[in-house]
């Protein structure tokens, strides 16, 4: 007669199976995002369609680590650049870079806007459209805030995806804020920071905002 297996033994292989299964669909995750990464697709967390990648999320961190080089950069006074990956936008790049430059916006340059508003009043307007817009049903949640600096972290619905967002009004007596807008993780954000960007002037066009030019 066959002896049986110990309880030990059998927790062992039953933990060895699971761990494979897990790692055989971190496989497929991967597989999937590559295969779409060459064709045009709404926005990145279209593979959040998939149930089995949804229970992922939950069992597996998507957040990412916080960048160390967030923050108004010293020399000379800027936020930070992109990174080569197609993830990220930011005022601070150079108006040729078409993949990764943005216009800033002016707070008093709007026709909504009948008389010119101070820099706190303006934060104020800020802070409100970014607690009430949430472009692509990103949760946002204020991190850092200063006079003249204010850094968000937009977290996707299901996988826990986490982008970065940083407002800058730098001195003077002009109404410019600068912003920077980009993603933790993956070489392509399918447009979703541009979006987020859009979504955010959108409504701060109706307080008598405005963007230095269109993209």
């Amino acid at each position: 007669m066959a002896s049986m297996a110990s309880p030990s033994f059998l927790h062992s292989n039953n933990y060895n199976y699971k761990r494979k299964a897990h790692f055989r669909r971190i496989s497929r995750l991967q597989r999937l995002v590559l295969s779409q990464s060459d064709h045009q697709i709404p926005r990145r967390e279209i593979i959040m369609r998939s149930s089995e990648l949804a229970v992922l999320g939950a069992i597996f961190s998507f957040s990412g680590n916080k960048p160390e080089y967030l923050g108004v950069q010293k020399n000379p006074p800027s936020l930070a650049l992109c990174p080569a990956t197609n993830n990220c936008i930011s005022t601070s790049e150079n108006v040729a870079d078409l993949t990764h430059y943005a216009p800033p916006w002016n707070y008093n340059g709007g026709r909504n806007r009948k008389k010119p508003v101070t820099r706190q009043v303006a934060m104020e307007e800020l802070l409100q459209v970014i607690k009430s817009t949430k472009p692509d049903k990103y949760t946002p949640r204020i991190v850092e805030k200063k006079d003249d600096y204010v850094r968000v972290e937009y977290r996707s619905p299901v996988l826990g995806f986490v982008d970065d967002v940083e407002f800058w009004f730098p001195p003077g007596k002009n109404s410019t804020v600068e912003y920077r807008s980009a993603s933790r993780i993956w070489n392509c954000d399918f447009d979703a920071n541009r979006k987020r960007i859009k979504a955010l002037r959108t409504e701060l066009e109706k307080k008598g905002w405005a963007s230095a030019e269109t993209f």
